[in-house]
């Protein structure tokens, strides 16, 4: 027969009358504690509290606030595109440690909701960035930045959902953010452009939105985002090619999905005048099935596939119409924001 232990002799002493032993602080916290205590001590050096000043109606200044998170040693710090935009671009960061330093906008991209910003200090503890790939749902996240100016707060929580969407636009264009991270970590105002981070203290998000009580969305970094910062960091910008087209994902027909082996396209809802697409003789009802050879089943494929490498280079996309297969050459332009 197993051993067995009784709940009373988990709980306190195992026989009358005895005492219990003190408990350490260590013995005290919990593994979950443990694993946020390590990450908060880990990751908050590197968080810093952003003010930035904008003008608003009648010419006034008003001063907003948010966070950010130092990547490199020399000063390059990332944060929401969003928390930057309307400045002169220049910020003021504050650390937990009481430590000041100024800085500047070096580039923002407002289709992915990142910005890049470079201080006047050299020796700033660098945050390692993670993968958000990797991440799944029910996996502990912790949350750091400066909700309503409160420097080096942490929340913690799971991941609730992953591959969820973020509309985003510009002054010229909208756009989807892909595989957007959806957590219960409490989010509030200035927490935008913190660091989500996994369990490790690895940065696996910025944080971005609050999409409701207990629904936050961080802005996931992967390849594709670690290509956005390095074309901010490198260039001030990053570029993209655009169709003009406005399309959601559809399934495909039977016949044509047992053809393709796969079960959904893009249908072309509206082509922009004057647009490559519409030079290209594309049409609403349109079915985008690939381009260049590489399958297309959603929005996301497209958007991903329009790098800046296309612009000005002939594209062969398949495209099916009234349920004839053909294929026509597109040449994206560089999509304006």
């Amino acid at each position: 027969m197993a051993d067995l232990t009784f709940i009373d002799a988990l709980l306190g002493p195992e026989q009358p009358g005895a005492e219990a032993e003190p408990v350490s602080e260590e013995e005290a916290l919990d593994a979950y504690s443990r694993a946020v205590v390590t990450v908060a001590e880990r990751l908050s050096p590197s968080v810093a509290n952003l003010r930035v000043a904008r003008r608003v109606r009648g010419g006034r200044v008003a001063t907003g606030g948010g966070s950010g998170v130092v990547i490199t040693p020399d000063g390059f710090m990332l944060t929401s595109a969003h928390v930057v935009a309307g400045t002169d671009g220049k910020v003021e960061a504050t650390f937990v440690d009481g430590r000041e330093v100024s800085g500047e906008v070096v580039g923002a991209d407002p289709l992915s909701d990142l910005a890049v910003l470079r201080s006047d200090a050299a020796d700033l503890v660098p945050a390692e960035l993670g993968d958000a790939e990797r991440l799944r749902v029910g996996q502990l996240v912790v949350a750091i930045g400066n909700p309503h100016g409160f420097a080096g707060s942490v929340t913690a929580g799971v991941v609730s959902a992953l591959g969820r969407s973020l509309p985003v636009r510009s002054r010229a264009a909208g756009r989807i953010v892909e595989n957007v991270i959806q957590t219960d970590a409490a989010l509030n105002p200035g927490n935008s452009g913190g660091a989500l981070a996994d369990g490790r203290g690895c940065v696996v998000g910025i944080n971005t939105a609050v999409a409701g009580v207990g629904l936050g969305l961080a802005v996931p970094i992967n390849d594709t985002t670690r290509k956005i910062l390095a074309a901010l960091m490198r260039e001030g910008r990053f570029t993209r090619a655009y169709i003009g087209i406005a399309g959601g994902s559809r399934p495909l027909p039977p016949r044509l999905a047992r053809e393709l082996d796969r079960d959904a396209c893009v249908e072309v809802v509206e082509v922009v005048e004057g647009s490559p697409a519409a030079l290209a003789g594309l049409r609403p009802e349109d079915l985008i099935v690939a381009v260049e050879d590489t399958p297309v089943e959603g929005v996301d494929d497209l958007q991903r596939l329009m790098a800046g490498e296309l612009i000005g280079s002939r594209v062969s996309t398949t495209v099916v119409r009234d349920g004839a297969r053909f294929t026509v050459e597109l040449v994206p332009v560089e999509l304006e924001v």
